[in-house]
């Protein structure tokens, strides 16, 4: 059971890992990863450019941006300039989402979950709207001679308001402009002619005034070309100094806005790579737990159980020991009880007939015996019978010298020796502490011979 506890404990651990490893989510660098749901923050999301992040199961969840550029093209047509002059300005922009913290919760917050197609339909028309704006803004000759000034304005307004949807503008291509009234191409037309028109003046003043006024002329060309180079190059001066006044402060804006995102990306993740590794370390706690758990499972356990089947074993073999000597104590004691009780019930029986032949003998025991010794004294004549009925003489060879005593010869001599070696029933009578009676001994014979002499007499 002790066993059976530790491996669910050890699975449920193992199945909880699992879970929280797989709630750990580590973001790429070209993704933003969006944590909505219960996040702690004043915002309704919290978003993680680099490093990575818990999501609690339940409270939270969480989804990707796509931080890849997107290009969409801008053919701008009939756009009305400040001189109410429609022109057709074809232009490319990049865009992409942006990794400031501000600006990835406003992707967070209307872009997410949406295709690349419709976050490229809603750039398209912000992009189209401010490309009007700024075009409503400028004369023709500002959008065509100064594309620097015109670049600027376009990315100034065009920023303002991607921004608010979690864009970034990363570049912005003008091809060549065109208006369907040819006012543009009319300026060029308009300059050369102007060229080609001070030329034939300055040609006719000289042939007109000779020499002086060529040399007049030369002098107020010069003077006059001077003074147009002068006033050109004062007005590109000026608008130079605007622009870099201009490209100045949007380079500071932009530094101390990618100060402020460095600085919140590299605390995010500090903060990430702190929680990675707090989470490295729970989870390599949790590993040496599990490892324990495992070794002491398969060692432990295993060595417990080993010695519990032992022990068992050894009892399940003593009870049988026990039992086997148990039933041969029984068996040795029931087979001495039926033996004593058998030689009880013979003895009994035996006391009880010697009791009533002593009963029958008058109460005399001496009596008693010597009727049982009658009564088995067949049995002793044939044993003393059986002594020598086995022997087996084949011939008897007998030298007689004549000299026979009391009447006997030597075969009567042999054979009275032989029967003289089988014991005498007077001697075992003797034996068993008895007397044989006088007439099995022939004292009756005996005794009647005296008595017919006496009576003879």
């Amino acid at each position: 059971m002790e066993l059976y506890l530790l491996l669910i404990i050890v699975g449920v651990a193992f199945v909880t890992l699992a879970a929280i490893l797989r709630r750990y989510r580590r973001c790429p660098s070209d993704k933003i990863l969006v944590i909505y749901g219960k996040t702690g923050h004043r915002s309704s999301a919290r978003c993680i450019h680099g490093g990575a992040a818990f999501i609690w199961p339940v409270f939270q969840d969480f989804a990707y941006l796509d931080l890849k550029p997107i290009s969409i093209e801008c053919n701008l047509q009939n756009a009305l300039s400040k001189q109410n002059i429609r022109v057709d300005v074809p232009c490319r922009f990049t865009v992409g989402i942006g990794t400031e913290p501000e600006v990835m919760t406003n992707a967070a917050e209307r872009l997410l979950g949406l295709h690349p197609d419709g976050i490229q339909n809603i750039a398209t028309d912000i992009l189209f709207g401010q490309l009007r704006l700024v075009i409503a803004t400028m004369d023709i000759e500002e959008i065509n001679s100064d594309r620097d000034k015109f670049l600027a304005s376009v990315s100034a307004n065009v920023e303002a308001e991607l921004r608010k949807i979690g864009l970034k503008l990363i570049n912005v291509n003008v091809t060549d402009i065109r208006d369907e009234s040819g006012y543009i191409e009319a300026l060029g037309k308009e300059a050369a002619a102007k060229a080609i028109n001070d030329a034939k003046k300055s040609v006719a003043e000289q042939n007109r005034y000779g020499e002086t006024g060529k040399a007049v002329a030369d002098k107020d060309t010069r003077v006059n070309v001077a003074a147009a180079d002068a006033d050109a190059v004062k007005g590109e001066n000026n608008a130079r100094i605007e622009i870099a006044n201009s490209d100045a402060l949007r380079r500071q804006k932009t530094a101390e806005a990618d100060r402020i995102a460095v600085a919140a990306e590299k605390v995010q993740a500090a903060k990430a790579l702190q929680e990675a590794y707090q989470s490295e370390r729970d989870a390599e706690m949790a590993r040496a737990e599990r490892e324990k758990a495992t070794q002491q499972a398969n060692i432990v356990v295993a060595a417990e159980i080993d010695k519990q089947k032992k022990i068992i074993e050894a009892e399940a073999e003593a009870e049988q020991l026990r039992r086997k000597a148990k039933g041969e104590a029984d068996a040795i004691y029931a087979k001495m009880d039926a033996q004593a009780r058998g030689t009880l019930e013979i003895l009994s029986k035996q006391a009880e007939g010697f009791g009533q032949l002593v009963s029958a003998a008058g109460g005399d025991a001496q009596q008693a015996i010597t009727m049982l010794i009658t009564d088995k004294l067949p049995e002793l004549v044939k044993t003393q019978v059986e002594a020598v009925k086995g022997i087996n003489i084949d011939k008897v060879t007998v030298w007689d010298g004549g000299k026979g005593e009391n009447g006997k010869t030597a075969t009567a001599n042999f054979v009275s020796g032989l029967m003289g070696s089988v014991p005498p029933l007077e001697e075992l009578f003797k034996m068993a502490g008895m007397s044989l009676p006088g007439y099995l001994k022939g004292e009756a014979a005996k005794e009647a011979p005296a008595e017919e002499v006496k009576s003879e007499e």
